[in-house]
């Protein structure tokens, strides 16, 4: 946790708060490809969105309405994905559970790819189907 940057905001000096209410806080760095974007992360360290506590799950739905009423009025997106990676086969990076709030614009080339792209792509079927 020493090395978290969720934990530790100064150790990321690009990310600010931009929301946050009494268990969350809704994170965003500077962003060249989608606009908007960011992560709503608990402010004590899960380590995945399994571990949150029932008032952090509350507080996540609560603080994500917020998020949307702004990034609509900030960016006007068409659309949005919301995310979380759990563990580093899924994708997680940093092991400290957040949210990905992701803007979506119609006028984007990957528009229209989702996270359901990557279940029906054949390029990511596996070998071998069964337990490891």
């Amino acid at each position: 946790m020493e090395r978290c940057p969720f934990c530790h905001l100064a150790i990321d000096p690009e990310q600010r708060v931009v929301l946050q209410n009494e268990h969350c806080l809704f994170l965003q760095k500077p962003q060249k490809v989608l606009i908007g974007s960011g992560v709503i992360v608990p402010k004590q360290h899960r380590e995945t969105v399994l571990d949150l506590t029932e008032e952090e799950w509350a507080a996540t739905f609560s603080l994500l309405q917020d998020v949307k009423r702004l990034l609509d009025e900030q960016c006007r997106p068409d659309g949005y994905n919301l995310g979380w990676n759990c563990g580093p086969t899924a994708g997680q990076h940093i092991m400290h559970a957040h949210l990905h709030v992701i803007p979506r614009f119609r006028d984007e080339p990957l528009a229209g790819k989702g996270i359901r792209y990557w279940l029906k792509s054949e390029d990511n079927r596996r070998h071998h189907t069964g337990p490891h």
